[in-house]
């Protein structure tokens, strides 16, 4: 169950709840909100009142506005960061590893509640604690490929991490561009789509020890 369906079904008042329970309900409906709103528009009180409970008992679990934003962005930015890590681990072949993390990036930003604006459409990206969590899932996602990168064409680090941030980006980008376009185009054929363009460019980087690509 996602934060945001425990929050649907624990919304009426007086409902007691496990202090984790209580603390995941908390986040769900804070993302409805954040996500509805942003930042700055988003009063606690429509969070708890979003929630069904009492703005003290919000307050109990998060001490102000900024705790529960960033709460929510630790949650979101390691989901986003594990699903690379699980793409890329997912095979070993290369051209398939691009396609996993490609999909990633889309099936991130498909999510019906919208966390990735949250991480990367954020009101709030002038508040450092914001800015310092958006920059280190950017740089874990990217390292995450550069070690691939580094292993198999035996580029130095540097050179594996520029690439790696390119498609890292590449893939955000225009993940983002395609929710935004009302996905015009099917998910499947945006991903492949990508994945060719991506595939093309770090195909030239010749296997570590090989000819062969």
């Amino acid at each position: 169950m996602t934060a945001i369906e425990q929050t649907e079904a624990a919304r009426p008042r007086g409902t007691r709840l496990p202090r984790r329970a209580r603390r995941n309900q908390l986040l769900g409906a804070a993302q409805e909100v954040f996500v509805a709103q942003g930042y700055h528009a988003a009063a606690m009180d429509d969070i708890a009142e979003r929630a069904g409970v009492s703005k003290p008992v919000l307050y109990q679990h998060f001490p102000g506005k900024l705790d529960l934003y960033l709460a929510l962005l630790d949650q979101h930015c390691e989901s986003l960061i594990q699903s690379v890590r699980t793409a890329l681990a997912s095979t070993t072949d290369n051209k398939q590893r691009v396609r996993a993390t490609m999909d990633a990036y889309f099936a991130y930003v498909e999510d019906d509640g919208g966390a990735f604006r949250l991480v990367f459409e954020s009101d709030l990206t002038n508040e450092p604690a914001v800015r310092e969590r958006v920059d280190k899932v950017t740089n874990d996602c990217a390292e995450a490929i550069c070690d691939v990168i580094a292993e198999d064409t035996g580029l130095s680090r540097a050179e594996s991490m520029l690439l790696a941030s390119g498609l890292g980006g590449l893939a955000q980008v225009v993940a983002r561009s395609w929710l935004h376009s009302d996905r015009s185009v099917p998910r499947d054929q945006a991903v492949q789509l990508l994945t060719s363009l991506a595939w093309r460019g770090i195909a030239g980087f010749p296997l570590h020890g090989s000819e062969s690509h």
